[in-house]
């Protein structure tokens, strides 16, 4: 496994690298790899750089904080999804199975219709933490003898409801400022970061990520079914409510930053699965790196390939799923 490690890590590095180096040169103002080495090195060292003030404004307060932001972004969701498919056993679960991006985007789209500027709405869409707080509530309640059949399944009907409440303020809003803001957001869109919003989304991330590398071993034995993992000593409740909460902790976050982008969290997992194997202390790393490098081509794409800005859930989903009919059609190959 070590030796399928180290190149999967390698490939999974290289590709968050050229992510970096095309997002920061492409674009409207195109940059030359020289000019961004010269820039960022004098900031490194506190020299002047060569390049023109008009290049430096762009690498550092244009593009550097959207090129931060989306690689926090993938690399969050790719791990979230990782921890999901892991601890419910099933492929096809993305980070918001369990309602919390439906909760996320309710919060979000409320603060837009009460007019509560930027970090209202920020704050409000760390509603998806509450909404999974519920489906955990009401999953447990039921007391199943298959708990994680239940929470899925709880998972779904709340998020059903939560996009129906979406429904309903989109309804009521004002068709002519308050409804495109929310069609815009739930898109999802890195078009208005700047360095002010780094911090809300870099501490969350950063801790939920911490906990779930903490944990990268029991995940493995969580990944077994659930007598196996008490068997072996694991208390699979409270295992579970710590993955849960750290993994809903990103995802509330990303969304919060970025607004709703699909299909990063369920096929990204995959790739990372083929590269290094389905470990999760060699999976997340690996996860989180191609995750950062993923979202920034599809963030460089969204913003120069039309003259007005995509937004970047369309293209994780036009990009996503023949790629995951690809993937899909490769399993069943193995199988067979």
């Amino acid at each position: 496994m070590t030796q399928r490690f180290f190149p999967g890590l390698l490939i999974a590095t290289a590709v968050l690298i050229a992510g970096l180096i095309v997002a920061f040169a492409v674009g409207r103002y195109p940059v030359g790899f020289g000019e961004l080495f010269d820039v960022l090195w004098s900031r490194a060292t506190g020299g002047a750089p060569a390049a023109s003030e008009a290049t430096e404004n762009v690498i550092l307060l244009v593009r550097g904080p959207r090129v931060i932001a989306a690689v926090l972004v993938g690399a969050a969701l790719a791990v979230a999804g990782a921890a999901f498919q892991g601890l419910f056993r099933n492929p096809l679960v993305s980070p918001d199975i369990l309602g919390a991006s439906s909760g996320a985007a309710l919060g979000a789209v409320l603060g837009i219709y009460f007019s509560l500027g930027v970090i209202g709405i920020g704050l409000l869409a760390f509603g998806g933490l509450l909404a999974v707080a519920a489906v955990y509530g009401i999953g447990s309640a039921l007391q199943s003898r298959d708990p994680i059949l239940v929470l899925v399944l709880t998972g779904v009907v709340v998020g059903a409801l939560l996009g129906a409440g979406v429904g309903l303020v989109k309804y009521l809003a004002d068709p002519y400022n308050q409804l495109p803001a929310m069609t815009f957001w739930l898109l999802g869109s890195l078009a208005a970061t700047n360095a002010g919003d780094l911090i809300p989304l870099a501490g969350p991330v950063a801790l939920g990520t911490i906990v779930l590398v903490a944990l990268r071993w029991r995940m493995n034995v969580m990944s077994l079914p659930e007598e196996e993992a008490r068997a072996l000593g694991v208390p699979t409740g409270p295992m579970r409510i710590a993955i849960v909460a750290a993994a809903t902790l990103v995802t509330s976050a990303s969304v919060a930053a970025s607004g709703v982008i699909g299909w990063v969290g369920l096929v990204v997992p995959h790739l990372a699965r083929a590269l290094v194997g389905p470990d999760f202390p060699k999976l997340l790393p690996t996860c989180a790196l191609l995750g950062g490098g993923y979202l920034l081509l599809i963030d460089t794409l969204a913003r120069t390939m039309a003259p007005i800005e995509i937004p970047l859930g369309i293209l994780t989903a036009v990009i996503g799923t023949p790629f995951f009919i690809w993937l899909l059609a490769g399993m069943q190959r193995n199988w067979s």
